[in-house]
């Protein structure tokens, strides 16, 4: 592919992960606005924004496999319209109903249609891992982008216009990658079209819906004790003081993704399509680039929710100010992710990885260190550049370890499972802070320092990992390449099926 076809091709991919990140990021700048305008609580638009994570989180998996029915780019384009539709309901939403139908199903739907594509195109149509690598760096420069400016942007466009301005800014954004998405072009599929696993679906989506909100709900009622009564209803089903419900929704998220994998391995054993196979989890490689993925997104998302509930409730920055202090991190993860290419050619993914999270474990030290209640901008900017370096410097290197270590027939199974711990790592890291927040018992100033550390800790465990990924070229599996070889192998082909 030329490089002007690849730059046409990456344009509308890096837009619709910067939209889809933004979406998750710019809604908690605008809560109070969006409550007032609609007559309805805070609370019931934290409950839209958390829907809208949930759904995502559940329906990666299902909708990464119609990649594998539809064909990438079709599918690609179906996600974009869905979610551009639910960005016009909630452009007009007048009440809190029509916002969550708009933001938290359709753009949730859109959203686990159209990302994992993203992955699986630039996998596919770039064989080489360092081209790869180049490509993947402006993806996920692009999804940081969104997740670190969503505050700022949000909060401007809110402050200047209105919040039902940025849903249509997300759409207007939307219709130019649907014009966008017609320049991108894919390699054949061979094979036949599975079947879609709907019974594997619905276990799939109703393990991760209740694992995460499960997460989620730490931030009310606290990871190991509850720190009020967990009601249905009027009736009080755990007291305050006994454990969490947390561990309740956790449970029965884990009861049905045991059930799920008791599923997959039936049907793998009777021949027939499943949702994801069980061969994914036997490759060493993979395991360990998903957790430092995990990881990864965690300490992210972590540390920026504590970053930005610290500068709003002790410096009393408001969303713009907030936004613009975190703007070193933004400029570090941008610059890491622009280099990707060049780091590819000269250093091995998994060397990549350890860097990545040996800058950002020093980036957090120095926060630790240099920043103090009231103090000025210029002790944030060392901690928070080297920050974003090490975040994105890693986070390219972990996707492309991942993908990398499977073949083409895997790429749709892989770029779901690989998505949705990128979810969970979100959603764990928020939570646990929240929690931590809430919880320390510290002076002021203090329960900040003890989430951040929480967030250091994560780092030191997602470097070990890190260190245990196989060496190889480009952290790729050796029979991952041979299988890849020999499916590409004279006499090995088969015809050719366009389904894009």
């Amino acid at each position: 592919m030329t490089a002007e076809r690849a730059k046409k091709m990456i344009l509308p991919l890096a837009l619709a992960q910067f939209i889809a990140s933004y979406a998750a990021t710019n809604m908690n700048v605008a809560i109070s606005a969006i409550a007032t305008d609609l007559n309805t609580t805070v609370a019931g638009v934290q409950t839209a924004i958390t829907l809208f994570t949930l759904t995502m989180a559940a329906l990666m998996i299902p909708g990464s496999k119609l990649t594998d029915i539809w064909g990438r780019k079709r599918c690609f384009v179906a996600g974009l319209i869905v979610y551009g539709a639910g960005g016009v309901i909630a452009l007009l939403a007048f009440g809190l109903p029509q916002l969550i139908i708009g933001y938290s199903l359709l753009e949730g739907v859109g959203s686990a249609l159209m990302i994992p594509p993203i992955y699986i195109l630039i996998t596919v149509v770039f064989p080489d891992v360092k081209s790869r690598a180049r490509y993947f760096g402006v993806v996920s420069g692009a999804g940081g982008l969104g997740a670190a400016a969503g505050p700022l942007i949000g909060g401007l466009v809110t402050s200047a216009i209105s919040w039902r301005a940025s849903f249509g800014l997300q759409v207007l954004v939307v219709a130019w990658i649907i014009l966008l998405a017609r320049k991108i072009t894919e390699p054949a599929v061979s094979g036949r079209r599975p079947r879609f696993d709907f019974t594997g679906a619905v276990l799939s989506a109703a393990g991760l819906f209740f694992l995460v909100l499960g997460l989620l709900q730490s931030r009310t009622y606290g990871f190991f004790v509850s720190r009020t009564d967990f009601t249905i209803g009027s009736t009080v089903v755990i007291p305050k003081g006994s454990i969490s419900p947390v561990w309740l929704y956790v449970a029965i998220g884990a009861i049905f993704l045991t059930w799920f994998f008791l599923h997959v391995r039936s049907g793998e054993r009777k021949k027939r399509d499943v949702l994801l196979p069980l061969r994914l989890f036997r490759n060493k490689t993979s395991n360990l680039g998903l957790g430092t993925q995990t990881i990864q997104w965690l300490i992210m998302q972590g540390s920026f929710f504590t970053t930005s509930v610290y500068l709003q409730e002790v410096n009393h920055y408001d969303a713009v100010k907030t936004g613009l202090v975190l703007t070193p991190a933004t400029i570090g993860i941008l610059a890491a992710s622009a280099g990707a290419g060049r780091f590819a050619r000269r250093h091995p993914q998994r060397w990549l990885i350890i860097a990545g999270f040996l800058v950002t474990v020093v980036g957090m030290a120095l926060l630790l260190a240099l920043v103090r209640a009231h103090s000025g901008i210029a002790t944030w900017i060392p901690g928070l550049l080297l920050f974003g370096i090490g975040v994105g410097v890693m986070l390219t290197s972990s996707v492309n370890v991942v993908q990398s270590s499977f073949p083409e027939r895997d790429q749709g199974d892989i770029s779901g499972l690989s998505r949705s711990v990128s979810n969970l790592g979100s959603s764990l890291g928020t939570a646990l802070v929240g929690s931590v927040l809430v919880a320390a018992k510290l002076p002021a100033g203090k329960p900040f320092a003890a989430a951040l550390t929480v967030m250091l800790v994560f780092a030191l465990i997602g470097l070990v990992i890190a260190v245990l990924i196989p060496r190889g070229p480009g952290g790729a599996p050796e029979e991952a390449a041979e299988e890849a070889a020999l499916e590409q192998a004279p006499g090995n082909e088969t015809t050719a099926t366009d389904v894009a």
